[in-house]
């Protein structure tokens, strides 16, 4: 039986910390600790921080963005190609490729992959609203920017049979991203040169 060496409270945040994506346990109790001996220079500014998105920040109804407004910024913007949409998986991917500045149109986040392993389906994904909003007049191009996985080209195969029907080009990302390589871990170059490259489905 393991002994316990802090507080409740302190145990409590480590175990949350410990879910965040690259923290395991001990990198969990690091940053913990960090925080903690910070508190005023680190720990409530966080706290504040942490506090406002969970009171402001919320998913945009038309393409899935993260934002403190609804429409989201991009949405809104009207500097904006509305001839375009960029299809991501998730959020992260979208603000990749704003980093790199490589989409200038709209976006669609899809909120995951089709996975079959995972019990993922269609209906588990923002894949009506695409369709629907690709069914838009002004819409000439869907640029299908999914991660190179299996999963990731099992979903752009569905996407790309779904609009099919559709009056708009299905494009796909190209040179600079590897097989099984996600977005989020490229550098702004490498995505800009794939969605320069992209080709038809």
């Amino acid at each position: 039986m393991s002994r316990r060496i802090a507080s409740a409270e302190i145990e409590r945040l480590i175990q949350l910390m410990a879910k965040l994506p690259g923290l395991g346990p001990r990198s969990a109790r690091r940053a913990a600790l960090h925080l903690i001996k910070r508190k005023e220079l680190l720990f409530v500014p966080l706290a504040a921080a942490m506090s406002d998105v969970l009171e402001h920040v919320g998913i945009c109804t038309n393409c899935g963005n993260v934002d403190t407004c609804d429409p989201c910024t991009i949405c809104a913007d009207p500097g904006r190609d509305r001839s375009v949409i960029c299809v991501v998986e998730d959020v992260g991917d979208l603000w990749a490729l704003e980093r790199a500045t490589a989409i200038k149109g709209q976006y669609h986040v899809l909120g995951g992959t089709l996975s079959a392993l995972e019990g993922v389906g269609p209906d588990d994904l923002n894949i009506v609203a695409l369709i629907e909003r690709a069914a838009a007049p002004e819409v000439n191009e869907v640029v299908l920017a999914v991660n190179a996985t299996v999963d990731g080209q099992t979903t752009a195969h569905y996407i790309s049979d779904r609009l099919e029907a559709s009056n708009v080009d299905v494009t796909r990302l190209a040179h600079g991203v590897p097989v099984g390589g996600e977005l989020d871990y490229l550098d702004e170059g490498t995505l800009a040169a794939a969605v320069r490259s992209r080709r038809p489905v």
